[in-house]
């Protein structure tokens, strides 16, 4: 079982532990026994068992994502009768796993009101709702269906299982001011585009531009180059205004994936910090504990 001394390594690579990771170690139980290895083994995948259990989890997540869509399929309804048997064979898994993490956390209940713990028990929860609901009204089935579709929620289990995402969500957190600023241009040139388009479009009486909401709205797809043409300017100059709301939002739409990609480059590459004490590599990350290379402690 992993050592807590060494057990910085993740799944992004030995001696490296993220943000994240550092944040779940604090739910680590403190005393030694088997709430601790079993938590190692649930939350992490440091060793063999662990790398096993992510990989059965990921193929429940995706064998029940398969059901849920399957279901909807009118082909497939004389399978339904087996859909949901293994259905409830998943939920029961899924339960199972969710009470396992309970017991192998410091604080239970922080976990079962964390984003993540809402999620898990979401993932099983409506399988065992959906037999009380009952179908014995319009309004039964109703609520039958919106139920049925919170499984759906098992697809973001799947993010847990990717700790790239950690760096990912740390570098756009860190852009945020930026993201913020690029957001409020936009928000401003869909503003004056769409309220202009409705003035010209609407005057001259030309179909769609109903409303300045709605005129925005065309901004907003005309500026994503997505033009689902529910709505086309008639005039010259909405056509004029067109065109450049085009040429304005190619320009803007690599403008946070280059924020995102600079917060990420200044994350990985760190030349100011100092080598590993131990094996002497530098290039370590200012956010690191560990050493990448030889996973001993980089600040003692």
């Amino acid at each position: 079982m992993n050592n807590p001394s060494t057990s910085g390594s993740n799944k992004t690579g030995a001696g490296n532990p993220s943000r994240a990771r550092l944040r779940r170690d604090v739910q680590r139980p403190a005393e030694p026994g088997w709430r601790q290895e079993w938590h190692d083994i649930i939350f992490e995948a440091d060793s063999h068992a662990g790398r096993w259990f992510d990989i059965a989890l990921l193929i429940a997540i995706l064998a029940s994502i398969t059901l849920v869509a399957l279901e909807t399929v009118p082909e497939y309804v004389a399978w339904k009768p087996r859909f949901e048997f293994f259905e409830q064979i998943l939920a029961a898994l899924f339960t199972a796993e969710y009470i396992m993490r309970l017991m192998t956390v410091r604080r239970p209940l922080k976990y079962a009101f964390s984003f993540w713990g809402i999620i898990d028990l979401l993932s099983f929860l409506p399988s065992y709702i959906i037999p009380l609901v009952g179908s014995s009204s319009s309004a039964s089935f109703v609520t039958l269906r919106a139920i049925r579709l919170l499984r759906v929620f098992r697809v973001l289990k799947l993010w847990r299982m990717m700790d790239d995402a950690d760096e990912l969500a740390s570098a756009v957190w860190r852009a945020r001011n930026k993201i913020v600023v690029f957001l409020s241009v936009v928000l401003v040139a869909v503003t004056i585009s769409g309220t202009l388009m409705y003035h010209i479009e609407h005057v001259e009486g030309a179909d769609g531009f109903t409303s300045i909401p709605q005129a925005m709205y065309w901004a907003i797809v005309t500026m994503t180059t997505v033009g689902y043409g529910d709505i086309v300017p008639h005039t010259t100059l909405g056509k004029f205004i067109s065109a450049a709301l085009i040429l304005l939002g190619y320009s803007l739409i690599i403008v946070p994936s280059t924020f995102v990609s600079a917060e990420i480059i200044q994350q990985t590459h760190a030349p100011d910090e100092p080598p590993c004490p131990h094996c002497e590599v530098s290039g370590q990350r200012s956010d690191a504990t560990f050493c990448y290379r030889c996973g001993d402690r980089l600040h003692v």
